[in-house]
């Protein structure tokens, strides 16, 4: 990439005096601006003020590197100042980092997951050569610093190579991060830096948001001595990898140490003999695997971070599909339609309830199972999250499943290993095969009954509780609704509820319709008030979900309950228990299985205008007390993390 391209000598200030952090970044925006780089300077300063609240943006030796993405920016481009006085209050992933150098990023909205991606990795990549950065740093003005910019160049890679030693150890890295961004290329530069000064040839594979960056090659995988795992995530076809002894950390420990690093891969290469014909098969065999720092409960973390990666996506378009044909038939009173089977709106409708009703708790527990034992589990985990649909287990039974297929297929490999003549068969019919028949007969035949019978006896249970105070029925099915948002709780709420409607009494329908917003208001609520106690990517997610709950769909906050199940349930849980109540209380009823928001017109049990007052503002209500509870425990746990890290 040629960096002269996205700035100019107008963009780049030397040897100012800024006093602040703020000040710098107002000044880099102000000089956008004038170039005309931006549409409103307000707007986009507000933008590098947001991601600045995310994390640190300020790196090492240094740096720092603030950026925006924004529909106020024009076209991508980047201002750049050295300062004269260090800034110390720059938050920064080392603490101790006096900020010398900024590089400003304005990043247009649409160019997020392109061109910033490629413009921070190819700054971080260039900026770890000490040299480069020396020479921006010292550069007299401004035009001095424009051309050194893209000052490496052929010849200095054609030295770096002369230097590395003809029959220097081969050391391949697979770098990954759940972002997929500033780390995975950190982690990455700072293991190359380290195996130059080890006199080590080390190649690197970034498995980062853009997908695979520099895949290692069939034949660095045949001449490899060893191979080092730091990530955070599921390596991606970690099987081409099984003939080489491993080194496993997380992707933030080369930043701390990547010489130690290194050096235990030396020493697991020196005791480990290579068999020729196990590199070309690239043969399974993990007894040789260092879990530093990656132990029971990281394997775990991980695993469900993989599983919400790859369930997002069929949450969103599922969600948002359902909530079409749902509001199509509300605002267009097509409810026959809508209810009439192989009609063009029920098979809208079939189309995002299967998304979410079918595929979503498979595609779970097959993710989770995959970046436990990697693709061996697949066919399992997907059997596992069928078996939970079968039995009505939801999401946490795929999630159960999900762990359960992942750790029974690592024992199975540890036990049967694809080797010699039947390397084939062990790898593409016994793992499959008898991984799902062991997983999936467990999910069924043991998981399966007892579930059944917690469905059964809560029904049972609701069912005595209709004649009783309405305050309490509806605190405890707003509390089902949203204690595992679709799963058999839920469904056994939904079912009492349609049950009463069909025996002619409309409010619990009324009361379940309302809470089904609470989770979802909730979730954007907390991530936007309380931005900086959750992750981008909880952000990211955290702006659908308003959607999905205005047409009664609670999905959009299970990868919120998944990862942190101890604190998500009882904050959804308190805030609905009070929206259902107050439902209850006054006599709201709903005798049309609808959802959200479209609900409005067609309450009953109170004039139209109080009705939707009471009903609507009772779920506001909920969401305002979860979405607070949410804030508090995040906060909280945060807190206790920093605090035992100390």
């Amino acid at each position: 990439m040629e960096l002269r391209k996205l700035t100019s000598p107008h963009l780049i200030s030397t040897k100012i005096h800024l006093a602040s952090k703020q000040e710098a970044i107002e000044y880099l925006v102000k000089q956008l601006d004038e170039e005309g780089k931006l549409h409103s300077k307000d707007e986009f300063l507000k933008a590098v003020q947001d991601r600045e609240e995310l994390s640190p943006t300020g790196f090492e030796g240094g740096l720092a590197i603030p950026h925006g993405k924004s529909t106020a920016v024009k076209e991508a481009a980047f201002a750049v100042a050295t300062i004269e006085k260090p800034l110390t209050d720059w938050e920064s992933i080392d603490p101790s980092n006096q900020v010398e150098l900024i590089i400003l990023l304005a990043i247009p909205d649409q160019e997020a997951g392109s061109t910033h991606l490629s413009l921070l990795s190819e700054f971080v990549t260039r900026l770890s050569d000490d040299a480069y950065k020396q020479g921006l740093l010292h550069a007299s003005s401004s035009e001095e610093l424009f051309e050194r910019l893209d000052a490496l160049g052929e010849e200095e890679e054609e030295e770096e190579r002369a230097e590395q030693p003809a029959e220097s150890l081969l050391i391949l890295a697979v770098t990954a991060c759940p972002a997929g961004i500033a780390h995975t290329y950190m982690a990455a530069e700072a293991l190359m830096k380290a195996g130059k000064e080890l006199g080590f040839k080390v190649l690197v594979e970034k498995q980062g948001a853009n997908g695979i960056e520099d895949r290692h090659t069939k034949e660095n995988l045949r001449k490899a001595d060893a191979v080092i795992f730091a990530n955070d995530v599921a390596v991606k076809d970690e099987e081409r990898f099984t003939h080489l002894p491993k080194v496993k950390t997380s992707v933030a420990a080369p930043l701390r140490d990547a010489r130690g690093i290194l050096e235990k891969a030396e020493a697991k290469a020196a005791g480990y003999v290579k068999d020729e014909q196990q590199s070309e098969a690239a043969a399974a065999d993990d007894t040789d695997e260092e879990q530093d720092g990656k132990g029971f409960k990281a394997e775990i973390k991980d695993s469900i971070l993989t599983g919400i990666s790859y369930i997002i996506p069929i949450i969103v378009a599922g969600g948002m599909t359902l909530a079409a044909a749902v509001l199509i038939s509300q605002a267009f009173d097509l409810q026959t339609l809508y209810d009439t089977e192989g009609s063009w709106l029920w098979m809208l409708r079939q189309l995002g309830g299967g998304l979410l009703g079918q595929l979503m708790v498979p595609i779970l527990a097959a993710y989770m199972a995959y970046s436990i034992a990697d693709k061996p589990a697949l066919g399992p985990g997907f059997a596992a999250g069928v078996a939970a649909n079968l039995i009505g287990s939801g999401f946490l039974g795929g999630m159960l499943g999900g762990f359960l297929a992942g750790f029974f297929l690592k024992f199975l490999k540890s036990k049967i290993k694809p080797k010699g003549t039947f390397a084939g068969f062990i790898s593409f019919w016994v793992y499959p095969v008898l991984g799902t028949l062991v997983v999936g007969s467990i999910m069924l035949f043991v998981i399966g009954e007892p579930l059944a019978w917690l469905n059964n006896g809560l029904i049972n249970w609701l069912g005595s509780l209709s004649g009783a105070n309405a305050l309490i029925l509806g605190a405890i099915l707003g509390a089902m609704v949203s204690f595992d948002l679709g799963g058999p709780v839920n469904k056994a709420a939904y079912t009492f509820c349609i049950g009463a409607m069909a025996s002619g009494n409309f409010i619990p329908y009324a009361a379940f319709a309302s809470v089904k917003m609470v989770s979802a208001f909730a979730v954007t609520g907390a991530t936007i008030l309380g931005k900086k106690y959750f992750s981008l990517q909880e952000q990211e997610i955290g702006k659908q979900t308003w959607l999905l709950g205005l047409a009664g769909i609670t999905e959009g906050a299970i990868p919120f309950m998944i990862n942190d199940p101890l604190r998500v349930i009882p904050s959804l849980v308190a805030g609905s228990a009070v929206t259902g109540a107050i439902v209850a209380y006054f006599d709201l009823g709903l005798n049309v299985p609808g959802a959200g928001i479209f609900s409005l017109a067609l309450l009953q049990g109170q004039p139209i205008l109080l009705a939707a007052s009471l009903w609507f503002g009772a779920a506001l209500l909920g969401a305002l007390i979860s979405m607070v509870l949410l804030i508090l425990t995040r906060k909280r746990k945060i807190t206790k993390e920093a605090a035992a890290a100390a």
